[in-house]
């Protein structure tokens, strides 16, 4: 009778202990891809939301938008994040409209974790970052 061929439990050890340590290498730069993700969107949403602003002023005589509904004719994503707080992609949105201007604010929810940088923008299409 021939002997069965298998894997050793050291050989298996071998292979366990080589994909932890591709997972320790993997997940956190995972994870700051995700951080970098949730910013880059964050930032263009807030500036999204000031163009749309900006363009009903000029539309509007420059009257701001008071309500997320006009905002919306200019872009359809308004009432996700208007007038908030609303918790989107790891940062939560709020907003601030007035017929004398307005005030967008995305922050992490958790930072360092959702995102890094909280981002202001306000009348006249200023973005800062506050972070």
């Amino acid at each position: 009778m021939g002997r069965k061929r298998g894997f050793t439990l050291v050989e298996i050890m071998i292979v366990v202990a080589i994909i932890a340590l591709l997972a320790a290498i993997a997940i956190p730069n995972l994870l700051q891809a995700r951080r970098t993700a949730n910013d880059v969107a964050a930032k263009a949403t807030v500036r999204s939301l000031m163009i749309a602003a900006e363009v009903y002023s000029t539309a509007h005589s420059g009257q701001y938008p008071n309500t997320t509904t006009l905002l919306a004719t200019y872009i359809t994503s308004a009432p996700t994040y208007c007038p908030g707080p609303s918790l989107v992609q790891g940062f939560t949105y709020s907003c601030t409209l007035t017929v004398g201007g307005y005030n967008v604010t995305a922050a992490p929810s958790n930072l360092n974790v959702t995102g890094t940088t909280t981002y202001y923008g306000t009348t006249g299409g200023v973005l800062m970052p506050l972070t």
